[in-house]
């Protein structure tokens, strides 16, 4: 399967999803998870009219995206992956959304350089919903707080949440409760859902989906 292909099948379902679940078409933006795929697979992609693209590691997109945003001025580039402090400069520099805000550490440190850089981007609060020890993110008790403190506090621009439910359980009931939190925040964005169950997030008022696997194919061996 190409990434066209791959494309216009997730595309297709998307719009169904919509439909079925009384949403305006066109009310879910497809984020493009091209984690671990070069440069190329994008560039298939950006071909076919795909503008938003979700990316793991600061180093691995700083590597891709670089010439790529230069040649491509709609691109835009969302953090779906963990972010350690000391790489929040050189994030803030090439991604359009952070989607993984999830400590007052990283919160503090995020608003403090985009003081200093003058950049917009847009933030999502990660919040923890299967309360898992080996994944990050706020935990739902806790989430009501901290999303006060970066909105009021430190005036970080949090236009939503995002969540990864745990992959033994339903993840009817995690979008559920993330779409509670938002709504408590009158929060617009939810991003939540990936390639097995981004149908179901959309049914649930996601806002973003994020796919990887469905476009561009199994990803390809992490070398050591």
């Amino acid at each position: 399967m190409s990434v066209a292909e791959g494309l216009a099948a997730v595309r297709a379902r998307i719009v169904a999803a919509e439909r079925e679940a009384g949403r305006t078409p066109g009310s879910v933006t497809l984020v493009a998870v091209a984690k671990t795929h070069p440069a190329e697979a994008v560039e298939e992609a950006l071909a076919e009219g795909q503008t938003v693209f979700g990316e793991n590691r600061v180093q691995e997109a700083a590597a891709k995206y670089a010439a790529l945003k230069e040649r491509y001025p709609a691109l835009r580039l969302h953090l779906i992956g963990p972010l350690q402090t000391n790489k929040v400069r050189q994030a803030v520099a090439l991604f359009d959304a952070i989607e993984t805000v999830d400590r007052p550490r990283l919160a503090e440190a995020l608003a403090a350089e985009l003081a200093r850089s003058g950049r917009t981007l847009d933030c999502f609060i990660q919040v923890n919903t299967g309360e898992e020890p080996q994944k990050a993110g706020v935990a739902p008790l806790e989430a009501d707080a901290f999303i006060a403190d970066c909105r009021d506090r430190l005036k970080l621009p949090v236009r939503g949440l995002m969540c990864i439910p745990p992959a033994e359980e339903e993840p009817a009931l995690h979008f559920a409760l993330l779409r509670d939190i938002a709504r408590r925040h009158k929060l617009p964005w939810l991003s939540m859902g990936m390639s097995g169950d981004y149908e179901i997030a959309v049914r649930f008022g996601a806002t973003h989906v994020r796919v990887g696997t469905a476009i561009f194919g199994a990803r390809p061996p992490v070398l050591a």
